[in-house]
């Protein structure tokens, strides 16, 4: 069963490098009149954005959107709290993940699928400094092995 086609709009490559991803979910966001048309010409930032629970309910903070070019005075704030969309039970599950010791919810990417705007959510525990260097270690003999391979197939 396939869900059509997805355009990813935004990636947080520095949540990636930053925590160790333990669990994913999509969910919706609500989004202001103009924001939507921001979102989809990909003027997004959230590098250090981070979601909480509240009253039951999940809201994405640090989530910065520019304001549209071509609207009128009355944009949005482009720092606002945004609410996400999701089901209670997942809400449920999602806040006795994060009363565990050490984790936290950061969003990894921004997508548009079926023509609405979605988020992933990355249920992460934070990476420790060793952790990081070895995962930059990994990569560099990665691309060595690459630069190897191309060059055996070349000559």
């Amino acid at each position: 069963m396939s869900d059509g086609p997805v355009k990813i709009i935004a990636q947080n490559r520095k949540a990636r490098f930053n925590y160790a991803i333990e669990d994913t979910i999509e969910c919706g966001i609500v989004l202001e009149g103009t924001e939507v048309k921001s979102v989809r010409g990909g003027n997004v930032s959230f590098p250090d954005s981070f979601a909480e629970i509240r009253s039951n309910e999940v809201w994405l903070m640090g989530f910065h959107v520019t304001p549209y070019v071509y609207s009128s005075i009355f944009n949005h704030d482009p720092d606002r709290p945004k609410k996400l969309l999701m089901h209670r039970e997942e809400i449920k599950r999602l806040t006795r993940k994060v009363e565990e010791k050490g984790f936290t919810l950061v969003p990894l990417e921004v997508y548009l699928k079926k023509g609405r705007i979605k988020v992933q959510l990355g249920i992460c525990k934070g990476k420790k400094l060793f952790d990081k260097r070895a995962d930059i270690r990994d990569r560099e003999v990665q691309r060595d092995l690459q630069r190897e391979f191309r060059s055996k197939n070349r000559g």
